[in-house]
């Protein structure tokens, strides 16, 4: 990537309006992907001396400010508290600790990398992000949205619930990106399942959430359908870290996992074991 200029906002103002002066301007977060990029940037705009490197605990929900870093989050108590503390074990899994000092949460949410093992984890926790402008939108909205993102992101809400959740990552080496991960959770709106790196970004198993949640009972016949509809329904393709039929067994076999791992959480809540 080539870099033209350098911008440091002082406020959240600046940064929006140095960002939509020129398309080819560009918000730099953590930086640590910029090598994995050979566009043209005019003026980058870093975020660092803004005041948004935080987790606060605002009684229903948690906010996690988009500057934070990976290792801050992988040693939240506040985030290990969540669903089982899924997002502190995925972001404990990337790469080395010195890359998780520097690269945040917004920079890795914003920029929608199909190998993130962030997006996946936030999608089933049902976390919504605040753009200064746009407002709150849910992640899943975010996904949906095409194109350069012409707003900054403030901060990542996730909402404070009584709920289970599990965390798979399937990688060739500890150092190397996810060939496949999968998020499965389950709180007082039923189960949420979540499939990423197909090598495209994450995305919510929706059919196979559909048939879980409309049960009044989950059984083991269920849960091995849901992980079928998971497998069959997503969209998954080769690159060279796996095939697409690699990937597709990788998402039965670990959504059925998963759902048997956080399946006691759908009993509790007016079902019952068989």
């Amino acid at each position: 990537m080539k870099v033209n200029g350098l911008f440091k906002p002082k406020t959240l103002d600046e940064a929006y309006h140095k960002l939509t002066e020129h398309s080819k301007n560009v918000v730099m977060a953590g930086g640590a992907w910029l090598r994995l990029s050979n566009r043209t940037v005019e003026e980058a705009i870093d975020l660092s001396v803004l005041p948004l490197s935080y987790v606060k605990d605002r009684g229903d929900v948690v906010e996690i400010g988009s500057m934070t870093t990976l290792h801050e989050i992988e040693t939240d108590d506040t985030i290990k508290s969540l669903y089982g503390g899924i997002l502190s074990q995925a972001v404990s899994q990337i790469m080395g600790i010195g890359l998780r000092n520097v690269v945040t949460i917004g920079g890795n949410v914003v920029a929608r990398h199909g190998f993130s093992d962030v997006i996946t984890p936030l999608l089933t926790m049902r976390a919504k992000l605040h753009f200064y402008k746009r407002g709150t939108i849910s992640l899943e909205a975010f996904l949906d949205i095409r194109g350069k993102t012409t707003d900054v992101l403030e901060k990542i809400i996730i909402p404070k619930r009584k709920a289970a959740g599990y965390f798979k990552k399937v990688t060739k080496t500890a150092l190397d990106f996810a060939i496949i991960n999968v998020s499965v959770t389950c709180d007082e709106e039923g189960f949420s399942v979540a499939v990423g790196s197909r090598p495209s970004v994450g995305q919510l198993a929706y059919e196979a959430m559909g048939l879980l949640n409309q049960a009044k009972d989950v059984d083991e016949k269920h849960i091995d359908l849901a992980a079928f509809k998971a497998a069959d329904l997503l969209k998954f393709s080769d690159n060279h870290r796996g095939s697409q039929a690699y990937r597709e067994e990788l998402t039965a076999v670990y959504v059925k996992r998963g759902l048997l791992a956080v399946k006691t959480c759908f009993n509790q809540r007016g079902g019952h074991d068989d």
